[in-house]
């Protein structure tokens, strides 16, 4: 995730779950995002140490829009994401691979790891997908929250909180991998 080409500028923006952070290039193509980090503070510390030299300023309209659709994502589990546009050129072929078939995935819906990597061609791949994800520089934009490991268990998730962070994510979109009690809904 580190770039230290310059030219990079960065929003920090509240949602239900935590600050998040977008940060993108001149062209306006987002060159990274992060989920909550613990607060403000916190995810700008994590923005300028993966992107040294990026400026904190006021998206412009396409970035601004992107803020509102990954805010309705984690606030309400709606927004569509898939086209945002992401600079992936720093990104290794497989994990673009990975990244442009998980963000087809709708919010609400889910795949398993194995399913991932069978929609790719690679079937047994389900590993090296798993660890494309857990170097997703684009959270939630590619959504690796909505993938799965076998048996539909959670999985793991590298985001603040872990599991716990996915499965409330999950069910922000009405996935629910255990029956939802009365007090759930």
């Amino acid at each position: 995730m580190n770039r230290s080409d310059g030219g990079l500028a960065y929003v920090v923006f509240p949602t239900t779950i935590g600050h998040c952070a977008l940060v993108w290039d001149s062209s306006g193509a987002v060159v990274g995002s992060t989920l909550p980090q613990g607060g403000a503070d916190q995810v700008r510390r994590a923005v300028l140490r993966w992107y040294p030299g990026a400026v904190e300023t006021e998206p412009p309209v396409g970035i601004a829009g992107a803020v509102a659709a990954v805010c309705a994502l984690l606030d309400a589990g709606t927004g569509d994401l898939v086209d945002v546009p992401l600079e992936m050129s720093a990104v290794p072929e497989f994990d673009r691979r990975v990244y442009d078939v998980v963000r087809r995935i709708p919010p609400g819906q889910t795949l398993t790891y194995g399913e991932v990597a069978n929609r790719l061609g690679a079937p047994g791949a389900a590993q090296a997908v798993g660890q494309a994800l857990g170097r997703n520089p684009f959270p939630p934009i590619v959504p690796c929250h909505r993938v799965l490991a076998a048996g539909r268990k959670i999985g793991g998730f590298s985001a603040r909180g872990g599991p716990r962070t996915k499965l409330r994510m999950l069910e922000t979109e009405g996935v629910y991998l255990e029956q939802p009690t009365l007090f759930d809904v």
